[in-house]
């Protein structure tokens, strides 16, 4: 069985950062593998991840700039849900803290990811 540790926490700039480390695995299974069987976090750039619903409302100024203060401080508490689809992520949660995070000029932003197929796309956009 692989075994998975993560460095927790890393501080770096005030922000607290968790990355996947594979540290040995009696079997062989590489860890992209292990991250087939379910939801993992993973430092996204912004530019990566399309956003098809951006029209259907729009964000809260207020709540982005609260956002905005807030990620400047203490850094994002919450990763965005994001899903993969042949290697393409789509968001669809996030809003206000995806945009804190582009007008911040911040480049990458902390994802919750889960693996998906097409339909599973075609369904997320009904």
């Amino acid at each position: 069985m692989a075994s998975l540790s993560l460095h927790l926490p890393h501080h770096r700039l005030g922000r607290t950062c968790f990355r996947p480390i594979v540290a040995a695995s009696s079997n062989g299974a590489p860890f992209s593998e292990i991250k087939k069987r379910g939801p993992f976090v993973l430092e996204i750039p912004l530019d990566k991840i399309r956003r098809p619903l951006t029209r259907t409302r729009a964000n809260d100024p207020v709540k982005v700039k609260e956002l905005m203060e807030s990620i400047r401080e203490i850094g994002l508490q919450e990763p965005i849900d994001v899903l993969e689809v042949d290697g393409i992520y789509y968001g669809f949660s996030g809003c206000h803290r995806f945009e804190a995070h582009q007008r911040l000029g911040l480049p990458t932003i902390r994802c919750k990811v889960r693996r998906g197929t097409k339909e599973t796309l075609r369904h997320h956009l009904r």
